[in-house]
């Protein structure tokens, strides 16, 4: 049995995936906004909650090495909080921190 490895297709930067996928332009153009919409909401949420984390290591007047120790994380991941790289990041992961320094989260819906 062989595998095939060749790249037969690649969706370009900024195409609407969901077109390509065969789905009518109407449908597409919907999903594709949905999709972005839920991308932005996660992406807003991850920022509160590093900047809760950032805040209190500020008020804390912690180095970042102090920070990690508290945190049970490496030095490196309490400097992409920091600096905000959500992408580097779940939201479990964001509320487990937040947790470990008697910050818990409450979730509102609505």
């Amino acid at each position: 049995m062989t595998i095939d490895t060749n790249i037969h297709h690649v969706t370009k930067p900024g195409a609407n995936l969901f077109r390509e996928l065969g789905f009518t332009p109407e449908e597409a153009d919907r999903f594709q906004a949905e999709s972005q919409q839920q991308i932005n909401d996660t992406k807003v949420l991850k920022e509160q909650l590093m900047g809760e984390l950032s805040k209190w290591i500020s008020d804390n007047h912690l180095k970042q090495a102090q920070a990690a120790e508290i945190l049970m994380v490496s030095r490196p991941r309490v400097s992409d909080v920091v600096n905000m790289k959500v992408s580097k990041f779940t939201i479990d992961t964001l509320v487990n921190m937040l947790s470990r320094v008697g910050k818990p989260v409450r979730l509102a819906i609505g």
